[in-house]
């Protein structure tokens, strides 16, 4: 049995260690958090816990440094192991710089995550279907190949590329939307009318920053030629745009709207639709329940329709694209109907 040294705990720890167990690993985790360890094991992400990061890594096959991103680069600094290590940072740069000679080190960064911190959301399907950066800079390409094969076996897609391209593409996809999310939320403080009109555009723009805080300043400051560089790209659109408005131009602003749309409408989606028909009859809902923990999948949004008449309807789980298959199996196995997607 395979044996994977997690060091850290929480939310995206947690989650690799439950992920990983599915696949027949045995985990060990260590945090400097007593309560997120004992969390962790509670939620059966670690078969065992150690007392320290030297205890932790004995004898393992593979590390994840799954701390805040000071902390991972300490600890990759202070490693001696023949094991593979990896990463889940945000920013890869300042790792892929401080990894000794002779550690078998391959930067990563699982693009999946949650509003809610620690162990206790932590999810082995958080994965599924969502990309996961690997680093290749200097590299083996044997271990290279185990890492991919590694997040494969969990359901992520692994995306190979430079530190360099990682820290770059991700301001602008991840960490300035999440600014981005903050100054819209601060745009209405306090404003009681804005407040009670917000709704759903306004929560889907800002639902980021309801998210922990305390390790995104860390994040943001060790990436910032990058982050400062996709927050000009932002402002010069908006002046552009507040320009247009301005001058009444409704030609311009209707072109830039429809590339934005048709933009948007190329890109991946970032969540795949099930629609399951539901009978005018006691219980449905409960067995729909029963089917999302069959198939353990992270739905991110749902629908219901009701039927015309009253009674039934249409229940639409919005989930990753990866995940899609196994909850249809499993609302199959219910009795379900799906209805097809347009």
């Amino acid at each position: 049995m395979p044996r994977v040294a997690i060091l850290g705990t929480g939310l995206i720890g947690a989650s690799v260690g439950l992920a990983l167990k599915e696949q027949g690993w045995d985990t060990v985790g260590w945090d400097p958090s007593p309560d997120a360890l004992e969390r962790a094991a509670e939620r059966h992400a670690t078969d065992s816990t150690a007392l320290s990061v030297e205890e932790a890594v004995e004898n393992a096959d593979l590390i994840v440094l799954a701390g805040p991103l000071e902390a991972n680069v300490a600890t990759l600094r202070s490693l001696d192991t023949e094991a593979l290590v990896t990463d889940v940072t945000s920013v890869k740069i300042p790792l892929a710089t401080a990894a000794p000679e002779g550690i078998r080190f391959v930067g990563g960064h699982p693009m999946a995550g949650r509003e809610h911190s620690g162990p206790g959301a932590a999810s082995p399907a958080l994965f599924r279907g969502a990309p996961w950066v690997i680093c290749d800079d200097n590299v083996a390409p044997a271990d290279l190949e185990a890492l991919s094969g590694i997040v494969r076996s969990v359901g992520a897609n692994p995306v190979i590329m430079s530190s360099a391209r990682h820290d770059q593409v991700v301001a602008s996809v991840s960490h300035l939307p999440h600014l981005l999310a903050v100054a819209l939320v601060n745009t209405i403080s306090g404003n009681r009318d804005a407040e009670e009109l917000v709704s759903g555009s306004f929560r889907d723009l800002t639902r980021v920053a309801s998210a922990e805080s305390s390790w995104w300043p860390e994040v943001l400051t060790s990436n910032a030629g990058a982050v400062t560089q996709a927050i000009d790209a932002l402002m010069t659109s908006l002046e552009d745009l507040r320009s247009r408005v301005i001058a009444g131009d409704t030609s311009a602003l209707a072109t830039r709207l429809d590339d934005a749309r048709a933009q948007r409408s190329a890109m991946a989606p970032p969540v795949a639709r099930v629609s399951v028909v539901l009978q005018d009859k006691p219980g449905e809902i409960g067995a729909v329940g029963h089917a999302l923990q069959t198939s353990r999948v992270d739905v991110r949004d749902l629908q219901l329709r009701h039927a015309v008449h009253g009674g039934g309807g249409i229940l639409t789980l919005s989930v990753r694209p990866g995940e899609v298959e196994p909850l249809k199996a499993a609302l199959a196995g219910e009795g379900f109907d799906i209805e097809d997607e347009d």
